[in-house]
């Protein structure tokens, strides 16, 4: 009867503890495509900077497949969000990150590469930073872009968000190499996935 008893112990012990291990924690992630509506941000004859990022935040969101990330988004179509609607929707809603999508711009179109921005004026720089410094990594490693590094500046979405907040550009519109990449099928595709297991990585 106490080895019954024992074995018995052991096997609800093996379930409880089976139960905790699989179960993973919810990432939940605001994608913020920058500019939008009569704001078009970037520009290169006919091509937007603010097409290309709601084009990689749609792809981010159909790559997505892992049930525990859970993506918002502050656009999801061609309209004009004023940027403290922005983060008036990111702190009521608390993500555990903001991530906001833009591409360079320069006059000379030699310059080239991705960079990832910070605020220190942000009540979560810390922890932003060091994302940023895990991200830029992974973009160095996944993609063919130049790591240009992290960067500080006092983005309004940056700085008003009052979780952890990066602002990544993802290229410069004006350099040809770079648009290539930015607008193809497999560039796209290759940003957002290296979004989508940064996150995955976050649980």
């Amino acid at each position: 009867m106490k080895n019954l008893f024992k074995a018995l112990l052991l096997v609800v012990a093996f379930a409880t503890v089976s139960f905790i291990s699989s179960e993973k924690e919810t990432i939940t992630v605001v994608i913020d495509a920058g500019h939008g509506g009569h704001d078009f941000g970037g520009k290169h004859d006919d091509l937007l900077e603010k097409d290309l990022a709601n084009s990689i935040s749609k792809k981010i969101e159909a790559l997505n497949s892992d049930k525990n990330i859970k993506l918002l988004f502050t656009r999801d179509d061609d309209k004009f969000v004023e940027l403290a609607e922005r983060t008036n929707y990111i702190n009521s809603v608390k993500p555990d990150l903001v991530l906001s999508l833009h591409v360079n711009n320069n006059k000379n179109v030699t310059t080239n590469g991705f960079e990832i921005f910070v605020s220190d004026k942000s009540v979560t720089y810390e922890k932003s930073n060091e994302l940023a410094q895990k991200l830029v990594l992974d973009f160095e490693k996944n993609t063919p872009l130049r790591n240009r590094g992290v960067k500080k500046a006092p983005f309004w979405v940056l700085k008003k968000s009052e979780v952890p907040a990066l602002t990544l550009e993802m290229g410069f519109i004006s350099n040809q190499n770079d648009r290539n990449y930015i607008t193809s099928e497999e560039g796209q595709n290759q940003i957002a996935q290296t979004i989508l297991n940064f996150v995955s990585n976050l649980k």
